[in-house]
C-alpha cells in the first residue's frame, strides 16, 4: 500500500508528498521531522490522500501534482475532478 497526499501548512501553502505509511508520515510532518519545508510551517493538516497499490504510482502522481497550480490542487482536494482540465496552466486564465 502507498499514498500520495497533500498537506495544508500553517502559512496556507500546500505540500505534496508520497509514502508507504501515511499515519507515520503525517506524524513526522506534524512534529517537524517530515521535511525541511513543512518543519517551518507547522501545524499541518492532511487535506487529501489517495491510495495506490505501489509506491511508484503514488510517486508519479506526487510529481505530477507538484507541477500543478494552486487552483488545480484545490479542485483535486475538493473532489472537483471535472474542473482539472479547465484549470491546466496552459488553459487557465485568472479573471
Amino acid at each position: 500500500m502507498a499514498w500520495m497526499y497533500i498537506l495544508k501548512c500553517a502559512d496556507d501553502s500546500y505540500y505534496v508528498g508520497s509514502c508507504r505509511d501515511l499515519d507515520l508520515r503525517f506524524w513526522q510532518h506534524s512534529t517537524g521531522k517530515g521535511s525541511k519545508y513543512t518543519s517551518t510551517r507547522i501545524p499541518v493538516e492532511l487535506v487529501f490522500a489517495e491510495e495506490f497499490d505501489n509506491i511508484g504510482d503514488a510517486y508519479a502522481l506526487e510529481k505530477r501534482v507538484q507541477g500543478w497550480s494552486r487552483a488545480k490542487r484545490e479542485a483535486l482536494i475538493a473532489g472537483r475532478g471535472d474542473d482539472l482540465p479547465r484549470l491546466s496552466r496552459k488553459n487557465f486564465h485568472r479573471e
